[in-house]
């Protein structure tokens, strides 16, 4: 048996920054137990095998898997998946706009997309939309965890929070992007948190830590994401803990009814810059829709024989 595969660099408009990602076609046939196997072989945070619809009315039915097992939503696989399809349903160097459709373990989810120039533009709608699961255990535990002190996390309103929308991250705030770039996962007590959060909700194994500006003059905010236990130790752009960013900075900055747009920079202390663009929704002062966007890149094609 002969796939075809294409990888891409996603959250990204130049190639060999942003997140890497495998796309596979036509896997229709493959067990999830060789769809696990052909994702430790590309070794990429992400790999997303591309099947015919359940729905002929929708793009494709599609399951996302990282180096330790399947998840049912992801956002850079969504993004990158989406494109990808886009830009092979339309005419090189044309403009266009249209909606890919992609049927995920976690629901639907429309991806719109856009490319007038040479990058494509996509913007998908969270699933689920983010709540909140608890507060943080103690900043003690936290800090010794990141390989900081317990009077450097938090900034303004924004405390550590458990959320979950689909997947389940544990967030840090952290008073400076300095603060930010020393922050790494310290054993034995990253296992030790980890351990006392799976305790409110069993899916967790990850921390999304974050402080307010960046380096463009747009951001909002500038994040890390480390997931050790899952085989990530570091993720250069994680689209699904950006969704569900959206409730803390609706909890934390008590956001107004409106349509609210943030710019969030990953990957920059990993020397794999990503750009991701945040829309919130909120009316009657709660989310109403989360979507998530950014651009995306080729970067080789090839075929997987199995």
């Amino acid at each position: 048996m002969e796939l075809k595969f294409n990888t891409l660099d996603v959250f990204t408009a130049k190639r060999f920054g942003g997140n890497p990602l495998a796309v596979v076609h036509d896997a229709d046939a493959l067990s999830t137990e060789q769809m696990q196997t052909i994702t430790r072989e590309f070794n990429l945070s992400e790999t997303i095998f591309v099947m015919k619809p359940r729905d002929p009315g929708n793009t494709a039915r599609v399951r996302i898997f990282f180096p330790g097992g399947e998840m049912p939503f992801a956002g850079h696989p969504t993004l990158g998946c989406a494109i990808l399809l886009a830009e092979m349903k339309n005419k090189p160097g044309c403009s266009f706009e249209t909606e890919i459709r992609l049927e995920e373990e976690a629901g639907l989810v429309p991806v719109k997309v856009t490319r007038i120039g040479d990058i494509p533009h996509g913007i998908f709608k969270a699933p689920v939309v983010p709540q909140k699961v608890a507060d943080g255990p103690l900043k003690a535990d936290i800090a010794a965890a990141l390989g900081i002190s317990p009077a450097e996390i938090s900034f303004d309103d924004h405390a550590p929070i458990l959320l979950v929308g689909g997947p389940c991250f544990f967030f840090v705030p952290v008073a400076s992007r300095q603060i930010l770039e020393k922050t790494w996962p310290r054993e034995p007590a990253w296992s030790g948190l980890m351990a006392a959060l799976g305790k409110y909700d069993a899916r967790v194994d990850a921390a999304y830590v974050y402080t307010r500006g960046g380096q463009g003059k747009d951001a909002a905010f500038r994040s890390r994401m480390y997931a050790p236990g899952g085989g990530i130790p570091e993720d250069p752009a994680t689209g699904s803990a950006t969704a569900l960013l959206a409730r803390q900075i609706l909890i934390a900055d008590k956001l107004a009814d409106g349509t609210h747009r943030f710019v969030i920079e990953q990957g920059y202390e990993m020397k794999r810059p990503s750009d991701l663009v945040l829309e919130a929704d909120v009316a009657q002062g709660d989310l109403t829709q989360v979507r998530v966007g950014g651009q995306a890149v080729r970067v080789s094609a090839g075929v997987i024989t199995l």
